[in-house]
C-alpha cells in the first residue's frame, strides 16, 4: 500500500522553498488574472469567459458571445484549480479559497443536465459531442478537471467539484461502456485521471473505464480514420494517416517504442502504469518498462526534455536529438515525471527518480522565468539570436520566454507540479514505516498519524550534496522502528558518505536506494553527503548533433554557456580537454545561482563564409550558468553542448 505524501511534507529550504513560495504568492494570482483576461498587453485567454458563456447557454438557452481560444481551453482552468488546491494545502488562504469556490460554482453552472462538461461544444454546437475524439479533446479536458476535483477534495475536504466530475465520469461511462460507443481519447489524460478519481471515491466503475480506454486503444488502429470520414467536419484538418502521432498504431501492450506526440505519449504511459498498479496487470507493466527504456535510453535529452521535432511535437527516431530545433515541451517533461513517479510505485527502483530529478531541475524549471511571470513552451538546448524564433525551421524555439501564449498548457502545468512537489519528493509504504526519500528538499515530513515520527530534512541542495535527516518520535514514544530508503543519485557514481550521529554507517543498498533500517530515537541524525564535483558529460557517438562536444553538470544541474557571461557569444568557444571546472560564488542577480568557470579557447570571428586560413585563437575563461536559469537576461546565444579541443 502506497501512501501519498502530498499533505505530509512542508517545504522549507532556500531553493525549492523559493519556488513553492513563488507559485503560491505570485504565479497562481498571475495566472488567475490571465485566465480572467485582466492583464493588459498579454494575449487573452478567454478560458473563464468560456465557462461564463456555457453557464449562460445552460440557463437561458443562448449566450452573448462566442467560444474563443483552443478547443482544450477548459484545461487551463482545471490546472489552475489544481495548483490553487495544492497551494491551500501548503498555506491557509481564505481569499484564495473563496475565489476557488467561485470558480467551481461557475464550472458547475457550465455542466449540462446529463453531466456533460465541455464549454467548446456547449457554446458552439452540442449536437457534435463525442464525434471528434481525435481532435476535440473532450476527454482530455475532462481528465484535467477530474484531477483538479481530486486535488480540491484532498486538500480542502470540499466535495463540490468532485461531485461535478463524478457526474461527468458517470456520463462518460454511460456513453462508452453502457451504450458501447466506439473510440478512445485522441489526447490521453483521462486514463490517469480516472484512476485518481477511483482512488478518491472508491467507485470501481472509474477504474473500469480507465482500463477500457487503455485496452481498446490501437485495437482498431483505423478508428480515427473512420471517425474523420463519418463526421464530415474537422477542427484542424483531415486525418493524415499518422497513427503513431496518437499512439494508436497498435494495442498498447504491443507498442515497442515511444512515438508520436510526446505529451500524449507520456500521459498515456502514466495512465497505463496507474492501471497496472491498481489491477496488477503484469503484461501492462512489461509494456510500461519497455516504453520507459525507449524514452530514457534512446530518445531523451540530457536535460530530461523529450520530443525532438516541431512537426507533431513528437518523438522521432533513436538518437535523433537536435539541439537548436529541439521541441522539448515543458508539459512533456512534466508528463515524464508523472510516468516516472508511477513507475516508482511499480518497481521501487531509483532510476525512475533519477530521471524525475533530471527533468524537474532542468527542463521544468527552465520553462519558467525566475520571477514566475514568463514561460517557455519549447526548451531548446541551443539558442541563436536572429535564427531562433525567426528562421522557418526555428520559429518554435523562442530565445526569450513570452508572458503567455495561445496554447497555454505549460504554465499552469508547471504551477501544479511545483505546488505538489512533496508528492514527488517522498514515497511512503507499509503505513509509513518504509519511507523513500526521492528528491532532496529541506523541510519536515510529518508522519505523526502514521508511524508516529517526524523527519526533519536540512539541505542546501541542489548546490550542496549534504542531506541531513533528524528524527523526532511523537508524544511519549522514545523510538520508532522504520526503514528510510535514500536514493543514491546516478550522477554521484557511488561517491557518498553516510554517518549516523557523527559515526560512519553501513547501509544496505538495493536498486540504488540506501536502506537504513533502525529504531530511530529523538535527535538521531542521519547524514548523506554526495560528492558534488562538476563533471563532464559525454554523448553517445550515435547522437550526430553532439559529435565532438561535451556538456557540464554538477549534481542534478546541467549547465550551459550563455552570451551574457561570455562577451556576447558562445559559438566561438572551445573547451580545453584538460580543463577542470571551478565553482563560482553565488550570483544574487539570478537568485543565487552558482556558475561554473572552465578554461577554454576563444576562436576569432570572421565575416568570410569559408576560408583556407586557420582562425586565430586565444585563451579564455568560459562561464557556465545552470540551464534552468538561462534566458533571464534578455536575448543572447546559448549552448549546452560545447566543442572540446
Amino acid at each position: 500500500m502506497i501512501t501519498d505524501a502530498l499533505r505530509l511534507f512542508s517545504v522549507d529550504d532556500a531553493f525549492i522553498g523559493r519556488y513553492v513560495r513563488l507559485v503560491t504568492d505570485a504565479v497562481i494570482p498571475y495566472q488567475e488574472d490571465i485566465l480572467n483576461d485582466r492583464i493588459p498587453g498579454v494575449e487573452k485567454s478567454h478560458a473563464v469567459e468560456n465557462y461564463r458563456l456555457a453557464a449562460q447557454m445552460n440557463e437561458k438557452g443562448f449566450c452573448s458571445g462566442e467560444f474563443c481560444g483552443m478547443v482544450f481551453q477548459d484545461s487551463d482552468v482545471a490546472k489552475w484549480l489544481e495548483a490553487a488546491s495544492y497551494s491551500l494545502a501548503l498555506r491557509k488562504d481564505e481569499n484564495l479559497e473563496r475565489r476557488c469556490d467561485e470558480m467551481i460554482e461557475l464550472v458547475g453552472r457550465a455542466q449540462q443536465k446529463d453531466g456533460y462538461l465541455d464549454t467548446y461544444f456547449t457554446v458552439k454546437d452540442s449536437g457534435k459531442r463525442w464525434t471528434n475524439l481525435r481532435e476535440a479533446h473532450e476527454l482530455y479536458c475532462a481528465g484535467h478537471m477530474m484531477e483538479a476535483a481530486v486535488a480540491c477534495y484532498e486538500c480542502t475536504g470540499k466535495r463540490k467539484l468532485l461531485d461535478i466530475m463524478c457526474r461527468m465520469a458517470d456520463h462518460i461511462y454511460k456513453h462508452f461502456i453502457t451504450e458501447k460507443a466506439p473510440g478512445y481519447p485522441g489526447h490521453p489524460e483521462v486514463e490517469l485521471a480516472l484512476v485518481r478519481l477511483y482512488g478518491a471515491t472508491g467507485e470501481k466503475r472509474y477504474l473500469e473505464l480507465a482500463r477500457h480506454f487503455i485496452d481498446v486503444r490501437g485495437v482498431d488502429s483505423d478508428y480515427f480514420k473512420k471517425e474523420s470520414e463519418e463526421r464530415g467536419w474537422q477542427l484542424w484538418g483531415a486525418w493524415n494517416g499518422d497513427k503513431e502521432y496518437t499512439q494508436s498504431h497498435a494495442p498498447v501492450r504491443e507498442q515497442k517504442d515511444a512515438v508520436g506526440h510526446a505529451v500524449r505519449a507520456v500521459y498515456l504511459y502514466s495512465g497505463m502504469a496507474s492501471v497496472a498498479l491498481e489491477t496488477e496487470d503484469k503484461e501492462l507493466v512489461v509494456a510500461c518498462r519497455r516504453l520507459w527504456k525507449s524514452i530514457t535510453q534512446k530518445r531523451m535529452y540530457v536535460t530530461g526534455a523529450i520530443g525532438s521535432a516541431y512537426e507533431g511535437e513528437a518523438f522521432t527516431k533513436d538518437y535523433h536529438l537536435p539541439n537548436d530545433t529541439a521541441y522539448g515541451e515543458t508539459c512533456a517533461s512534466i508528463g515524464l515525471i508523472f510516468f516516472a513517479r508511477r513507475m516508482l510505485e511499480l518497481d521501487k527502483k531509483a532510476e525512475y527518480a533519477d530521471v524525475m530529478e533530471r527533468a524537474f531541475y532542468n527542463t521544468v524549471l527552465a520553462g519558467m522565468q525566475l520571477d514566475g511571470r514568463s514561460f517557455f513552451y519549447v526548451n531548446a538546448l541551443e539558442s541563436l539570436p536572429g535564427i531562433s524564433g525567426k528562421a522557418v525551421t526555428h520559429r518554435h524555439a523562442l530565445p526569450v520566454r513570452p508572458r503567455w501564449f495561445a496554447c497555454a498548457c505549460c504554465p499552469p502545468n508547471t504551477a501544479r507540479l511545483i505546488a505538489s512537489i512533496s508528492r514527488y519528493a517522498w514515497m511512503l509504504a507499509d503505513g509509513g514505516y518504509t519511507v523513500y526519500s526521492l528528491l532532496f528538499i529541506g523541510g519536515t515530513l510529518d508522519l505523526s498519524e502514521l508511524s508516529a515520527v517526524r523527519i526533519h530534512v536540512a539541505t542546501a541542495y541542489p548546490y550542496d550534496g549534504r542531506v541531513e535527516y533528524v528524527f523526532e518520535p511523537c508524544g511519549a514514544i522514545k523510538s520508532v522502528g522504520l526503514t528510510l530508503a535514500v536514493r543514491l543519485p546516478e550522477w554521484s557514481h557511488g561517491r557518498v558518505t553516510c554517518t549516523m550521529n557523527g559515526k560512519a554507517f553501513d547501509y544496505e543498498e538495493k536498486d540504488s536506494f540506501a536502506n537504513v533500517k533502525s529504531d530511530f530515537a529523538a535527535g538521531d541524525r542521519l547524514v548523506f553527503d554526495f560528492a558534488m564535483e562538476a563533471r563532464r558529460i559525454y554523448p553517445s557517438s550515435r547522437i550526430s548533433a553532439d559529435s565532438g562536444r561535451i556538456a557540464f553538470a554538477r549534481g542534478p544541474l546541467l549547465y550551459c554557456a550563455e552570451g551574457a557571461d561570455n562577451g556576447g557569444g558562445v559559438l566561438n568557444l572551445r573547451v580545453r580537454r584538460d580543463a577542470k571546472p571551478e565553482l563560482l560564488p553565488s550570483d544574487e542577480g539570478l537568485f543565487g545561482v552558482r556558475k561554473l568557470s572552465v578554461k577554454g579557447r576563444l576562436v576569432s570571428d570572421s565575416e568570410t563564409l569559408y576560408s583556407d586560413e586557420r582562425p586565430e585563437e586565444e585563451d579564455c575563461d568560459i562561464v557556465l550558468v545552470p540551464y534552468y536559469a538561462w534566458a533571464n537576461r534578455g536575448e543572447n546565444e546559448m549552448r549546452v553542448w560545447l566543442p572540446e579541443e
